[in-house]
């Protein structure tokens, strides 16, 4: 087997293996390096296996509710293994076809921990010794790990990392969620409706910081309206792991300090990269707030080096990798036509109860730009199909220029939203106005609708408000 290479990656999450499967694609003669499985955090530990555990969340929530539709039902029982089982098994079956696409792609898989000796060089490690490989172009895409706090630092049983809250043998009676992300407010979605009684700590001002504040605003609102406390602009500044509980010292929003105890506590304020042990102090590679600093074209400071996806910087998402993946290795294939990523319009997704997508600008963010603004907004409690469902809280907003009616951001929160938002990124990427949305016409009944009424909305066309 060779151990010269055209390209080769360091890291199999989405960004890693996604951009190996184009390389190799473009004939180029590729290698992946992966110390522990294929497939990263985001089908490992992340976004697929919590979806998993959150679709038995939602049984829960409908079981809850069987009468508005006719139904009731005695004595129903839970095991949250057997909900655990089926979040393994799927994320089991997704990481087996990673191998199969690499495999069929013809991507050489090397197992064990990589690190750059030179430019150009690689040193594997692995129970079968070291192993030296080299590459005209080495792409980082190690990814990143759950942040401790100075206060709260995860010990895998009293205190969670997200790791531990996926595969819990039991549902905590209470759970203190630190920080509200979308780890955080999924998780405290998830828990809640499992029965667990939810208290969720953000020192900021609002909830899912990066959202529209009008969107924080209601997912709080229906977050307590469920039971769920919510505590912003708090910390918690000690946490003490006894035998059989965690004993919390909380500060608040008004100074005042209380202690909470709970069952389980659940760090979730944030990542950090994994930058360590890579080589990367001895070939001088730039580090920005804890990520690699890279150009529009992932390259790092040091040619032939590049650097893609949680490692390079936020927004840290397994799409946004795949996606500098696949740019980064059509730039160093030559392939015409790529063009820089839009950080601004990757779209966030929230798949807590109720849902949130957004991209673009907050309408805060739009206003400070200075821009002149159509701001259009359409509630589901106007659309059949949500009413139908049972699921008409939450809305539509959509924000454009006023002078050019270019689209500068959309942000939504309610039922299968996750599943709409990328009409706005399509029409964002089609550079469709305002008067060309308004001309689309969408099925009824569809939840898809709002979007249209929230696009009439902002030139005050709207019909069903």
């Amino acid at each position: 087997m060779s151990d010269q290479f055209d390209v080769l990656i360091i890291g199999g999450g989405p960004g890693g293996y996604v951009a190996a499967i184009r390389a190799a694609q473009l004939g180029l003669n590729t290698a992946l390096v992966e110390k522990q499985h294929l497939g990263g955090i985001c089908l490992n530990w992340g976004c697929i296996p919590t979806k998993a555990m959150l679709k038995g969340a939602e049984v829960a929530h409908t079981l809850r509710h069987l009468e508005a539709f006719g139904f009731s039902a005695e004595n129903i029982q839970f095991d949250i293994q057997k909900l655990v089982a089926h979040s393994r098994d799927v994320s089991k079956t997704l990481t087996g076809g990673i191998a199969y696409l690499l495999k069929k792609n013809g991507v050489t898989v090397v197992d064990g921990r990589a690190r750059v000796t030179a430019k150009g060089r690689v040193s594997v490690t692995s129970a079968e010794g070291e192993r030296a490989l080299g590459a005209k172009h080495i792409i980082l895409a190690t990814g990143a790990r759950p942040r401790s706090l100075p206060a709260i630092v995860p010990d895998g049983q009293r205190i969670w990392s997200y790791f531990e809250a996926l595969v819990p043998q039991t549902v905590p009676a209470s759970l203190l969620i630190v920080g509200s992300g979308a780890i955080g407010v999924e998780f405290a979605s998830l828990y809640h409706d499992l029965g667990c009684a939810v208290t969720l700590v953000e020192v900021a001002r609002q909830i899912m910081p990066v959202e529209d504040q009008e969107v924080a605003s209601l997912v709080q609102r229906e977050f307590e309206q469920r039971g769920i406390r919510v505590l912003t602009q708090a910390t918690v500044t000690e946490v003490f792991s006894e035998a059989d509980q965690a004993r919390c010292t909380l500060r608040l929003a008004d100074g005042r300090e209380e202690v909470l105890v709970v069952e389980r506590v659940l760090l979730a304020a944030g990542i950090q990269a994994n930058t360590e042990d890579l080589g990367l102090e001895a070939l001088g590679v730039e580090i920005e707030r804890g990520f690699i600093k890279t150009d529009p074209r992932c390259r790092t400071n040091v040619a032939g080096l590049y650097a893609i996806g949680d490692v390079a910087g936020a927004p840290c998402l397994a799409h946004k990798a795949s996606h500098e993946g696949v740019l980064c290795v059509e730039k160093l294939a030559g392939v015409d036509g790529v063009h820089p990523l839009d950080k601004a319009f990757i779209p966030g997704c929230t798949y807590a109860r109720p849902q949130v997508a957004s991209l673009g600008l907050t309408e805060a963010a739009a206003r400070a730009s200075g821009k002149h603004l159509n701001i259009g907004r359409f509630d589901y409690q106007a659309n059949g199909k949500a009413l139908a469902l049972g699921e008409a809280k939450g809305f539509v907003k959509t924000i454009f220029d006023a002078d050019s009616g270019e689209l500068l951001g959309a942000h939504m929160v309610g039922p299968e939203v996750t599943e709409q938002i990328q009409g706005f990124g399509i029409a964002h990427s089609l550079e469709a106005t305002a008067q060309a949305l308004s001309q689309v016409i969408f099925a009824h009944p569809t939840l898809s609708e709002a979007m249209h009424e929230a696009v009439l909305a902002a030139s005050g066309k709207a019909l069903h408000q």
